[in-house]
């Protein structure tokens, strides 16, 4: 008897009302799918078009690659090590600055001077390398001779420091300094606003039970910008070491491969040496420079999945 009024009652029910799809939404969808998937199949035919024209300069003979190679590993070995050791040496000097006026713009700064700060910082990383490229060789090569003989003379015993000094200031040292100039802008933009969204609540809870400002930063800011702050710094290697302009015009290389950063025999970089020698490059020859281009577009890939596994594992 009273399941005639409930069943009754269930069909009485209103049905849920459906969405509207609109056509904005479908063209934007649309258009989002295909643009990822553009993305894709561009990389792809990329990495397929450097395969294929690497292969006569994976298979070269002694004589046909530049710089009497022997093959072409021997070859690319001194720019795949000039790339990353500038690289790396960039990171050094640029990673505790950038993380140092992120933090100095986003919680000690005044407020009226915090975001003229941050647009400089961002008008910094606008600037075309070409001009960070001639403001090495013009100012800051002649600027550390002084400093470079310094070093030379009273460390010498340290091997990076060993070795015939540079009589131009054209080093892998300063190569990496103007490098690190270039990284620091795009290093301190990112990290700056990942730490202006830190929980003001857990901030401020830190600070009411005492702690210091530094105490705060170092318990509630940095736990939460761990995965923004690596984002950072592999942009900043990435930027690294793709430059091409600022080495090409810093750099006095040579083909060794040689850890001093004092001395004139420095490792080209492979993207430099592409600017350098593409012009006049043919037959073999320009393949091995599209191979060496293959080597860093590897390299590349293989440092930013890196940074995505990092991230996630912090996020995780």
């Amino acid at each position: 008897m009273t399941s005639a009024p409930v069943q009754q009652g269930a069909s009485l029910a209103p049905a849920k009302p459906k969405a509207v799809v609109r056509v904005g939404d479908r063209v934007f969808s649309a258009a989002s799918v295909i643009s990822g998937g553009l993305i894709l199949v561009v990389l792809a035919l990329v990495a397929a078009f450097l395969v294929w024209q690497s292969i006569p300069a994976f298979s070269a003979k002694v004589g046909e690659l530049p710089n009497q190679a022997a093959n072409f590993w021997d070859y690319v070995g001194p720019l795949v090590f000039g790339t990353i050791w500038s690289a790396l040496l960039a990171l050094v000097m640029a990673v505790p600055l950038a993380l140092g006026i992120a933090l100095f713009i986003s919680h000690f700064a005044p407020r009226r001077i915090a975001p003229l700060l941050g647009y400089v910082i961002d008008l910094l990383a606008a600037v075309p390398s070409v001009v960070y490229g001639l403001w090495g060789i013009v100012v800051l090569s002649q600027f550390v001779k002084p400093f470079y003989a310094f070093l030379n003379e009273y460390f010498a015993w340290i091997p990076l420091f060993s070795g015939q000094v540079s009589g131009t200031g054209r080093t892998i040292l300063t190569a990496s300094i103007v490098l690190a100039v270039m990284t620091i802008p795009i290093m301190t933009a990112i990290m700056r606003e990942i730490f202006l969204q830190a929980p003001t609540l857990n901030e401020e809870a830190a600070l009411a039970l005492g702690a210091t400002r530094w105490e705060m930063i170092r318990l509630s800011v940095l736990p939460f910008a761990k995965s923004g702050i690596v984002s950072a710094i592999m942009l900043g290697l990435g930027r690294a070491l793709g430059e091409t302009m600022a080495i090409a015009l810093v750099l006095s290389v040579s083909t060794n491969i040689s850890f001093k950063l004092l001395t004139s025999l420095n490792p080209s970089t492979i993207a430099a040496n592409i600017a350098l020698q593409f012009a006049e490059a043919s037959g073999t020859a320009l393949n091995a420079l599209i191979a060496s281009g293959l080597i860093l577009f590897v390299i590349t890939l293989v440092i930013n999945m890196l940074a995505r596994y990092i991230v996630r594992r912090r996020v995780s």
